[in-house]
């Protein structure tokens, strides 16, 4: 009956989102897929908020999204949760530290934390890796809608950040088992990262069709966004918003407002041309889920 009811739910937002978005223009369904750093005027579906501009104005009515991870990664140093990934011991400690992180992002205004990263410990990421997969897992549950997992299809094989270096990694089995306990938990929100895996192809995981094509044959339904494209550099940022999206993404992510803005104005020709449509649709039924009003 549970499960009747969710499909029947999914199926509500799915049509509302359809009609919204054909009644959107093509420079707005281009906005509503790009998420800019802070301070960011109109114009963007989302905003990244950040440690040194928690006190910023938020644009109304946008998607806000923070790091949130605990230890070294945390935007709101005064909010939960209080230790690193790696300090965690117990499924039922993870879990409520996940709850409590949803409620105190849900009062400071956040919809959504990039986190929690589910890339498996033998990763480059020291403390921000738990243990064991399944704590990783239930931080997701804990938040709940506010989850956005991280970093597809994982970093555990790679030996660096790819915040710092151009990495490859090894598609591996085991990586994908804790983002697919995470999407059968109803996570919304999967974060791809930019690792190259060759056999997803020679380029980031995050401009390959084949990664967004590995991640919804997982069951995911929800909106995938990309990792940073600040980190490739700001004068190619349109051209790797349009080979995100037209590999598979929903959202494209940077945390400069400038970059953003050319981002949306590269994007404006893929959504006269249909090619957002999908991708808006998410995006639109990802708002519904989370409280806000269909577009910005």
């Amino acid at each position: 009956m549970l499960a009747a009811i969710a499909q029947a739910l999914t199926l509500l937002l799915a049509g509302a989102a359809e009609s919204e978005a054909a009644g959107l223009t093509p420079r707005e369904k281009a906005e509503l897929v790009v998420v800019a750093g802070m301070p960011a005027g109109d114009g963007f579906g989302g905003v990244l908020v950040r440690r040194w501009n928690v006190e910023a104005q938020r644009p109304r009515g946008v998607l806000v999204f923070a790091d949130q991870e605990g230890g070294t990664v945390k935007t709101f140093r005064a909010l939960a949760p209080w230790r690193a990934a790696s300090q965690y011991r117990s499924v039922a400690e993870a879990h409520a530290a996940g709850r409590a992180t949803a409620g105190d992002l849900r009062r400071a205004g956040v919809h959504a934390a990039f986190a929690p990263v589910l890339d498996l410990p033998d990763g480059p990421l020291g403390s921000r890796h738990f243990a064991r997969p399944e704590l990783g897992v239930a931080f997701a549950r804990g938040l709940g809608r506010a989850a956005c997992v991280k970093h597809f299809p994982g970093l555990g094989s790679t030996p660096e950040s790819t915040d710092v270096a151009r990495v490859y990694g090894i598609l591996r089995a085991q990586d994908m088992r804790p983002f697919r306990e995470a999407i059968r938990a109803g996570v919304p929100c999967v974060m791809v990262g930019h690792a190259i895996y060759p056999r997803l192809g020679p380029r980031r995981a995050s401009f390959e069709r084949e990664t967004y094509e590995l991640l919804r044959g997982l069951g995911f339904e929800g909106v995938a966004i990309t990792d940073s494209l600040g980190v490739l550099g700001s004068p190619y940022a349109p051209y790797w918003a349009r080979l995100a999206l037209r590999a598979g993404a929903d959202l494209v992510l940077t945390t400069s407002a400038r970059d953003a803005r050319r981002m949306v104005d590269a994007l404006v020709p893929l959504a006269r041309a249909g090619e957002l449509d999908r991708a808006v649709v998410r995006v639109l039924r990802y708002r519904r889920l989370l409280g806000l009003s269909p577009s910005p």
